[in-house]
Formats: C-alpha cells, sequence, structure tokens
C-alpha cells in the first residue's frame, strides 16, 4: 500500500480482536484431554515455524518476551510480532517493524541466506534423481555443510529439539482420543516427524471418519513462506471441532468438481481426467500455531504433496466461525467504502461462505500437470511464480494462508452451479459483489503475498475486460452484470493454459502488467487505513477446556 510508515499501535489495531467459539458439549473427557495435549504440541511447532522462517525469529520472540513488560508500545510490539510470525509486516510489503531487524529473507531458513539461485542450479545440476527430487521436494531443507557446499538435510534431522516432543505429546493425544480413524492419524502422523516420511500419514489423515468430533492438520503443508522456489514446506497446525450440521448441508458440493471440469474454457487435454471429488468437512477453530499467521486461514484443501494426492485424492475443510468473524469484523466495513450505493444490497455472508467452499473445491480443476508431459508438476515448472498464480487460479487459501479469498474458476462455476440448482440460497449478484468486495480484504494484505498478488491480478484484469467499473468521481466499484461471466472465463483460460503449459516466461510477463496496485486500488486502500485488516483470534472454546 502507498501509505506511510504506521507506529506499532496502528498496525496492531488493523486485527481486529475477535471471539471464535465453538461447541463442546458431545467431547468425552478423553477428548478434551487429547485436545490440551495437543494445543501443547502446536505451541512447539509454532516455535518451529519461527525457526524456519527466519534464523533469528527465536532470539528476537525471546528479546521481545523479555521487554514486554517495559511499556505499552514494547507489549504492543510483541503481540504484532507473534501473529505476524516475525518482524515484518505482510499488509505492507514486508516493512520491518523492529528496530534492527533485516528485510525478509526469500529463502527464510530453509535455505542459506547468501545462497543465490545460480549457487543452486549449479549445484543441483550435479545432484543424482532422488536428491534433485528431495531439493525441489517438500521436507528437505538446504544448508552449507562444513565445507561451506550446499547440502541436503532432512526436516527429522534439522528439527530434531521441537519434533522429538511434538511426537511424544501427539502419541499421548492419540492414547486419548475415542475415534479410532483420528487415533490412527495422530499416531502416524507423530511418527512422520521422526521417519520423514509423510505420505502414508497423508493418507491416514484422509481417511479420518466423519463421525469424527475433532479435525485437525499438523504437519509441514504449505510452501508460500519459501519464496525462492515455492519448495518447501512449512510446519502449521490447525485444531477443529466438526460442526456437522453444517458439513452435512454442502456435502452436495463434494460432486460438482467432474461438471465444473467439463465446462471449463480450455482445451480437453488441458483437463484434469483424473478429478477425485474431495470430502469436505465444515469445522470451529479452536486453536492454531506455525504457518498461521494473519490473514487467518478460512478454509484450506490438503494435502499439496502431489504424490499422497494421486493415492488418497484430497480434503476441503472450511472453518465457519473464522468466516463468520472476517465477515462480520472486516468485510462489512470494506463494502460500504470500496463499493458503489446501490450495490451495497448484495454484501451476503452466505455469497462470503459459497465463495470460500468453492474457492477451495477449485484447486482440484484445471492442469496439475504439463500438458503431454504427464511427470511434469506445473509446480515444478512455475516454481517460485506458482503461489501467486494458484491463488489466481482457484485461491489456497490461503489463505490464505489462506483464508477467503474468492478465486476466479470459482467464480467462473458460480453462474453454472446456480444454473444446475446446485447453489440456491444465494443470487449471481450476491456472488460477484461480495467477490469484488473481498478483493480488497484480500490485497490489503500486500503484493507480496501469494493472495494479496494472486487477487490483484483478477482484479486489474476484470476491469480491463468491463466486468468490474470503477467511478473517478465517487472512488468507487461496482459489477457489470453483462460482462463479468465473458471477463470470468476468457481470465480461467489465460491461467489455466499458463499452468498446463508449464509457462513460467508468459506467467512472469502476465503477473507483470496485472499484478500490481494500480492508482484506482491504491486510492481505495488509503480510504481502508482505519478499517481493520483481518482478525486476530481469541480461542474461548480452548479456554473452558
Amino acid at each position: 500500500m502507498s501509505t506511510p510508515s504506521l507506529d506499532i499501535f496502528q498496525r496492531l489495531a488493523r486485527y481486529k480482536p475477535t471471539e471464535l467459539g465453538a461447541d463442546l458439549s458431545h467431547l468425552t473427557p478423553n477428548d478434551r484431554l487429547a485436545i490440551k495435549k495437543l494445543a501443547q504440541m502446536a505451541d512447539i511447532l509454532n516455535n518451529l515455524y519461527f525457526e524456519q522462517a527466519w534464523k533469528g525469529n527465536l532470539e528476537l520472540k525471546r528479546t521481545l518476551e523479555n521487554k514486554a513488560k517495559a511499556s505499552e508500545e514494547d507489549k504492543a510490539t510483541l503481540e504484532f510480532f507473534k501473529i505476524s510470525k516475525g518482524p515484518w509486516d505482510s499488509a505492507e510489503h514486508n516493512e520491518i517493524f523492529v528496530k534492527g531487524a533485516p528485510p525478509k529473507p526469500p529463502g527464510a531458513n530453509v535455505y542459506p541466506e547468501d545462497m543465490t539461485k545460480e549457487e543452486f542450479d549449479a549445484w543441483y545440476k550435479d545432484l543424482s534423481s532422488d536428491d534433485k527430487k528431495k531439493a525441489h521436494g517438500f521436507y528437505h531443507i538446504v544448508k552449507r555443510n562444513d565445507n561451506g557446499k550446499l547440502a541436503l538435510q532432512a526436516y527429522n534431522e534439522a528439527y530434531k529439539e521441537f519434533l522429538e516432543p511434538a511426537h511424544k505429546l501427539m502419541k499421548e493425544a492419540a492414547d486419548l482420543v475415542e475415534d479410532p480413524s483420528f487415533k490412527k492419524f495422530l499416531s502416524s502422523r507423530a511418527d512422520s516427524f521422526l521417519s520423514n516420511e509423510y505420505v502414508d500419514s497423508e493418507i491416514d489423515w484422509l481417511k479420518i471418519k466423519p463421525e469424527s468430533p475433532i479435525e485437525a492438520a499438523i504437519g509441514p503443508y504449505e510452501v508460500y513462506t519459501d519464496e525462492l522456489y515455492g519448495a518447501k514446506a512449512f510446519f502449521e497446525v490447525f485444531l477443529h471441532a466438526r460442526d456437522f450440521e453444517s458439513t452435512a448441508m454442502l456435502d452436495k458440493f463434494s460432486s460438482s468438481l467432474e461438471f465444473i471440469e467439463n465446462r471449463l474454457p480450455i482445451p480437453d487435454e488441458y483437463k484434469n481426467t483424473d478429478l477425485t471429488p474431495p470430502p469436505i468437512v465444515v469445522v470451529n477453530q479452536l486453536y492454531s500455531g506455525g504457518d498461521a499467521s494473519v490473514p487467518m486461514t478460512a478454509a484450506y484443501n490438503l494435502p499439496n504433496d502431489e504424490e499422497a494426492i494421486k493415492r488418497g485424492g484430497s480434503k476441503l475443510t472450511l472453518i465457519k466461525n473464522v468466516q463468520h468473524g472476517k465477515f462480520n469484523s472486516v468485510l462489512g466495513s470494506i463494502s460500504k467504502v470500496v463499493i458503489d450505493d446501490d450495490q451495497l444490497q448484495y454484501i451476503s455472508f452466505d455469497a462470503f461462505f459459497n465463495h470460500t467452499l468453492l474457492h477451495e473445491v477449485s484447486h482440484s480443476n484445471g492442469p496439475h500437470h504439463v500438458v503431454n508431459q504427464p511427470d511434469v508438476t506445473v509446480r515444478s515448472k512455475l516454481q517460485d511464480l506458482h503461489s501467486a498464480f494458484e491463488e489466481a487460479k482457484a485461491g489456497k487459501l490461503i489463505f490464505l494462508y489462506l483464508y477467503t479469498i474468492v478465486d476466479i474458476t470459482a467464480l467462473f462455476a458460480c453462474p453454472l452451479l446456480v444454473d444446475n440448482g446446485v447453489i440456491d440460497s444465494i443470487s449471481l449478484e450476491q456472488i460477484y459483489v461480495t467477490y469484488l468486495a473481498s478483493a480488497f480484504r484480500s490485497i490489503r494484505f500486500g503484493l507480496n503475498e501469494a493472495h494479496g498478488q494472486g487477487q490483484a491480478i483478477q482484479l486489474n484484469y476484470l476491469i480491463d475486460e468491463g466486468g468490474f467499473e470503477y467511478n473517478e468521481s465517487t472512488g468507487k466499484f461496482r459489477v457489470n452484470f453483462e460482462k463479468i461471466v465473458n471477463g470470468v472465463s476468457s481470465l480461467t483460460n489465460k491461467i489455466m493454459l499458463f499452468q498446463g503449459n508449464g509457462d513460467k516466461a508468459g506467467a512472469a510477463e502476465f503477473s507483470k502488467k496485472y499484478g500490481i496496485n494500480r492508482d484506482y486500488t491504491k486510492k481505495a486502500l488509503d480510504k481502508l487505513l482505519n478499517v481493520p485488516v483481518d482478525i486476530r483470534p481469541i480461542y474461548t472454546a480452548i479456554e473452558e477446556l
């Protein structure tokens, strides 16, 4: 954003404290004890993520904790550091807010900070095929050996001090939980921490039964913090209580993937013929840790490991209490600033919720491998550009990390699903206008954040195509309902072809043109300075255990 530097109180105020509760009355005493142990484990993996993100993070965290009682400013600095998971403000282009901290390293702490891409590429060229897979894989860091040369180290060795106590707590929790399928996942995931083999435990996660009252995502998943190659997975924990009623309501969406895939505006050879509709669960969040910084994740579609996806498919998790918090604390206020008054009537939580669902389902649509090269993944071809373009195609929530970003493929699917009767409680007007308002919520997190850049691409392209319009006199935006459908179809086509062709050069040029904040966006963002950017969770349910 083109704003002057903010003080720490202004930064912290942008994340509104929001209570996230859940009904735990159906949990047994043993399940309650298990959740407490898993929360302790989450705190350990939280520190592991600090270590992964930057080599000086944990030391700085301890320093800030020791100073926190000195003044209100020091207390606020620690709080913002904890929710940002480092000394950089992602909503301000990773601006440093702790004096003396360095710029955010693009390779985090999973590559040597002084390593260049040229050095990596020269080293990579001479590796065995197995080591090449590890070098661009999820579960090995790249470090310097005693001779200063690049070398691989498995996560179970690099993070032994964190993973061994985490393993112990997960085993203890596994002994307590009542549901056998969740018990099996906890036990096998704990073993993964020591073996560095994650695929089998990913399959066990996918096999957690619908009747399990507890859900959790635990382990190395997302690659957004690796801004060099988008390859290394970072540890995170999400603890949830299942919302059985909402899950039953949304099961109908699980059958929509093939219907959408068959109608994508791309040639047949680009379409995904091995489509596996993911199970859908709706949950309420109890606790989180690790790679779970702001903006808060409102949904996720896992696993990300292509081998696990081939074997077991994927599972969509929607975090309903987080979504309610975001809508009530943030999006309503944003809408009043950026949307033309006559279209405010279309802002809807149901549209917000269903777009998040479709956003995550759409990760399964479109090309995952380069056309005519079934062994070459899109991720490996686009490398560091993959994260932003995955957000533009389907969203990952992120987010966000992430979180409730309405993606272009989901938007393409909406009129199809409305016409087919799959979506019957919201109108297309509500869908499109809520999407437009959500764009500004995402872009505020900065273009260095994958969801923000992906949403900027969508906003700018659709304005150029006439689907969105900007009113110079009011400084507000509106949807052109006659042009939006064609604009969305065109953008879906372009991004999926970049992916299916493994066209990194084309993707880079497209990103350079559209993945920016134009003047109209900057003006709108400047007017949002006093509106919260996101929520800061207060986990009331875990406090009641």
